[in-house]
């Protein structure tokens, strides 16, 4: 029952956020669905991993829980809600009467967000690439890196610059084809919860969802600290572009690592992790 089930956490947690949020955004209330299912999806996640954890030893409270919410307050609570609910959204609502841009608005919703999926996907991953490979990049990235579990919680912990950067490269390409405020929320709203569900501590086994969406499995190995396997995996939500560009890495006959993290100390403190890329100290 138990291997039965890990089968199915994935996509039950995934289609039923996405359909809880797609009924609110039909119904006139996007941003309050998106939020009160985010939050639901956390709790859902939260006890999961505590009746069904992929690692044990990653219950263990590892003193981060302070910056982790912190940087979580900043990026997911302020950053990202003030840029891409107000700023693109806005724009996308004010542009919408014009039908202005290439965007194919005919089309069925379903079929325009697996479009923006793939379009934003392109920017994430190099972006996300660069970031491993740019030394530059990477001194913000590991902040995201030094963690040394995954959980929910620690889902939103990034950088601000990353964060920053990471919003530049997606979705403004969708504003500039024309993309409708309904194709933003529903390419936010996966890209919120597959980043939820690639941080969590629960057993699951994915499967053939492995060559589409970027699983917990995968992104397990992205954070090894061997780096021909951490060095891998950079799809957002798709792994379309690992795929294509060669840096795709699942080793199924094998248990990613337990021991994550980084090769070099991260501050404790969430100030000395915002500072900590700006000092001379490798990271």
């Amino acid at each position: 029952m138990r291997r039965l089930l890990s089968s199915i956490w994935w996509p039950l947690l995934f289609c039923g956020s996405v359909g809880l949020i797609y009924a609110g955004m039909r119904a006139g209330h996007d941003v309050a669905a998106f939020n009160l299912t985010y939050l639901t999806l956390a709790l859902c996640i939260a006890l999961l991993e505590r009746l069904v954890p992929h690692e044990e030893a990653w219950l263990e409270n590892d003193g981060q829980m302070g910056p982790d919410l912190a940087h979580t307050i900043l990026n997911k609570g302020i950053a990202q809600v003030i840029i891409t609910f107000v700023a693109f959204m806005g724009i996308a609502d004010a542009l919408a009467p014009t039908g202005a841009g290439l965007w194919p608005a005919g089309w069925p919703l379903a079929v325009q967000t697996a479009l923006g999926l793939v379009i934003v996907e392109f920017g994430l991953y190099w972006k996300h690439r660069l970031a491993h490979e740019w030394p530059w990049l990477w001194r913000f990235h590991a902040v995201h890196h030094s963690v040394t579990r995954l959980w929910f919680f620690n889902t939103g912990r990034f950088h601000l610059v990353d964060t920053m950067t990471g919003l530049m490269v997606g979705m403004p390409v969708l504003l500039l084809l024309g993309a409708p405020r309904d194709v933003l929320l529903m390419v936010s709203a996966i890209t919120a919860i597959v980043g939820m569900l690639t941080h969590c501590n629960i057993e699951m086994r994915c499967g053939p969802l492995n060559y589409i969406f970027n699983t917990p499995t995968l992104h397990r190995w992205h954070h090894s600290k061997v780096l021909a396997e951490g060095n891998r995996n950079y799809g957002e939500n798709l792994v379309l572009f690992d795929l294509l560009f060669g840096s795709y890495f699942n080793a199924p006959d094998r248990r990613p690592p337990r021991d994550i993290g980084i090769m070099h100390d991260m501050p404790p403190t969430f100030l000395g992790q915002l500072k900590a890329p700006f000092t001379s100290q490798p990271l």
